[in-house]
């Protein structure tokens, strides 16, 4: 297993994040099986919200796992999201004082825990206003229910905004990132040309977040473009599945694994959350941590899934 610095934390983490969002779908013995196989295997960092299988995600991981005496509340690192109100007949995002701290009351105790090590707020409200913020933070760290702060799917200048009212440091930043989706790259590549990847959609949020020691999570990692499904194997993506399979004969090991080392060998120290459930497939996207791509096979892979080099 990789590991790399949490945000300006000096703190070290996986590089591999257990997403948690199928949890629901898993017995409690399934889930307790697979959860000490992610921890035999170092990946101790777990990725929650609380939408995630309507709060069942978070309230099977509570039964199931922090009920068993085996495993030491201290030797994880829990994250989840707030933000999404979907219990109301408008779904919307929230950033009210009252929402985000409910929230997280409603979270801890799904997940059977006095704390939190890692809150994000999961999607921009366009009714954010910071200092509410900076209030519901302010409790929660005082009170001890969360010892860290982010984001997630947020825009340099959306940050700078909480900022202007938040204390707490913002450590990380939750965004879409796969070979195939990765406009945060193609955008600083192509700049200054008429080509469609030198749009910015993101303000810059990469250099941004590497300049202000935020780590990335890279979410949907083996996703294509408009959640079309995994692009390993999928005939929308010829090219980059001969290069996958070509470079992962190299290095003795699967696309799976040369997929998630495409986004780990970022220098950028990237941490890569794998939504899968199956204990084979995250095994390889652990293995796969640990290999560092050359920039030949690094750029292969990138021009391979359709991305242009001026």
């Amino acid at each position: 297993m990789k590991f790399v610095k949490l945000g300006n934390t000096g703190i070290e983490v996986p590089a591999i994040v257990v997403g948690c969002m199928r949890f629901a779908r898993m017995s409690d013995s399934e889930l307790n099986h697979f959860v000490h196989l992610a921890l035999d295997n170092k990946a101790n960092y777990f990725d929650h919200a609380d939408i995630y299988g309507g709060g069942r995600c978070e309230e099977n991981f509570g039964r199931a796992i922090m009920s068993d005496k085996s495993i030491k509340r201290e030797d994880l690192t829990i994250q989840t999201k707030c933000a999404i109100n979907r219990h109301t007949e408008v779904t919307h995002y929230n950033f009210t004082k009252d929402y985000i701290l409910s929230s997280v009351d409603a979270s801890l105790k799904r997940l059977n825990t006095d704390y939190l090590d890692v809150l994000l707020l999961h999607r921009p409200d366009a009714l954010c206003d910071p200092y509410e913020v900076a209030e519901a933070f302010d409790k929660l760290k005082t009170s001890g229910k969360v010892l860290k702060f982010g984001v997630s799917n947020h825009k340099p200048m959306q940050i700078e905004l909480l900022k202007k009212a938040v204390k707490e440091d913002l450590i990380i930043n939750q965004l879409q990132f796969s070979i195939p989706v990765s406009n945060m790259v193609a955008s600083g590549m192509e700049v200054n040309m008429t080509t469609s990847g030198a749009y910015d959609r993101d303000g810059s949020v990469l250099d941004y977040s590497r300049i202000n020691d935020m780590t990335i999570q890279a979410w949907s990692p083996f996703q294509m473009p408009r959640w079309m499904g995994p692009f390993i194997g999928s005939m929308l993506y010829p090219r980059l599945n001969k290069a996958l399979k070509e470079i992962a004969s190299e290095h003795n090991t699967t696309p799976t694994a040369i997929a998630t080392a495409w986004i780990t060998t970022h220098p950028a120290n990237m941490q890569v959350i794998a939504g899968t459930t199956t204990e084979e497939r995250l095994k390889q996207i652990i293995g796969g941590s640990e290999i560092k791509l050359s920039h030949d096979e690094w750029y292969k892979l990138y021009k391979a899934a359709g991305h242009r080099l001026p």
